[in-house]
């Protein structure tokens, strides 16, 4: 019988409903979004936290604290979402692409690297680090290339909130600023959306708390109203978050560590299952990974392979497509196809297979059946 299988659902229980009770129900003053940044600093061992609507947002208020003007220049994967290059976009600065490397897909270290030196000037500013499916690449020597070439990291952490980098939490090493999702997936129906900014430097934190809301610098009264005169120091943004969207973060929250259990156990299952199968690569499974995307080579013909999973009632997804081919970047940077190698290479092959801490046993099994039905009879 076939079943139906999302690529990602929110796993939900009685937490939330009573964290948003809380808020509709208040009788007080508590902040739940004050109470979110608490929390998150205290998960992370960061500093400072900014929450913020949406993690492109976060984003958008990163470059805003570090003062990206235009014609500056931003590093980045080309095998990244298009929410980093676009955000960068709209400050009239120029995202750089980077290729990646074909052991996990993160950034290529030694390219990152060439591209630095190719574009050294007082235009480069920063670089955005993006975390593949949740795993951290080689940050050791991130921070020290960009120590050497003395630009900014932030880290982009969307998908990869509870990771770790050699034992230590990630938003708490070396970066100048990370940036963190309440939801890993880029669902158009998320219940929530939220995201936060993370930093353990104090004027970039004070900055984005002044920017996130208008730039407004009068306080406000005890219900969170604007006080009876108010002023504004700089051009702001409308990017803080809601009580409501908080209250849910914060419950999500509290099982951040059990949904990263669960997804590697998932990860462990799906190994056991597709390992040595006709046509199937997959990723050698690593204990620090944690997983938000579960990514799998195709050795020929994805396409089609995924449009006979969607059949079976198996949804899937690429992760990503490469920032060089969408329409708009091709067009305005006139673009090789063949520029990136190892992200087209990459590209051609990669499908994201269903995991998320709902995602039952039998539905991972059903998964793994279809996937190898389908490579047993692939030609």
């Amino acid at each position: 019988m076939s079943k139906k299988i999302a690529i990602y659902k929110a796993t939900l229980d009685s937490e939330e409903i009573n964290q948003l009770k809380s808020v509709l129900e208040s009788k007080d003053d508590l902040s739940k979004v004050l109470e979110f940044e608490e929390r998150i600093c205290d998960y992370i061992g960061a500093k400072y936290a900014i929450a913020t609507a949406t993690s492109t947002a976060a984003i958008h208020l990163a470059l805003s604290s570090m003062k990206l003007k235009r014609g500056d220049k931003i590093l980045m994967s080309v095998n990244s979402f298009v929410n980093l290059p676009e955000t960068v976009r709209h400050f009239d600065a120029e995202p750089i692409f980077v290729d990646i490397n074909l052991e996990n897909m993160n950034l290529d270290i030694e390219k990152f690297e060439e591209t630095i030196i190719a574009n050294k000037s007082k235009k480069l500013r920063a670089a955005i680090i993006t975390f593949i499916g949740g795993l951290a690449p080689n940050l050791d020597k991130i921070y020290e290339i960009a120590k050497k070439h003395n630009i900014l990291i932030i880290e982009d952490c969307r998908a990869a909130l509870g990771s770790r980098y050699k034992g230590e939490k990630v938003g708490n090493l070396t970066a100048d600023m990370t940036i963190f999702s309440t939801n890993p997936s880029p669902s158009r129906y998320a219940i929530s959306r939220s995201g936060v900014l993370v930093t353990n430097n104090e004027e970039l934190a004070s900055r984005a708390k002044l920017l996130r809301n208008h730039a407004i610098t009068t306080a406000y009264d005890s219900y969170g109203n604007l006080d009876y005169v108010y002023d504004v120091d700089d051009i702001g943004h409308k990017f803080d978050i809601s009580e409501l969207d908080a209250a849910y973060a914060i419950a999500q929250l509290k099982k951040t560590d059990s949904f990263i259990k669960r997804r590697q156990e998932i990860a462990k299952l799906y190994e056991d299952r597709l390992k040595n199968i006709k046509h199937i690569t997959i990723l050698p499974y690593n204990n620090e990974h944690i997983y938000t995307q579960y990514i799998i080579k195709i050795q020929r013909n994805r396409d089609a392979f995924a449009r006979a999973l969607k059949e079976r009632g198996v949804s899937t997804a690429l992760n990503y497509i490469p920032l060089h081919l969408l329409t708009y970047y091709k067009n305005k940077y006139s673009i090789k196809i063949t520029a990136f190698p190892n992200a087209l290479n990459n590209y051609q092959q990669i499908l994201s297979l269903p995991i998320y801490a709902g995602l039952t046993n039998e539905e991972v099994n059903y998964v793994c059946d279809q996937v190898v039905q389908i490579a047993s009879d692939w030609i």
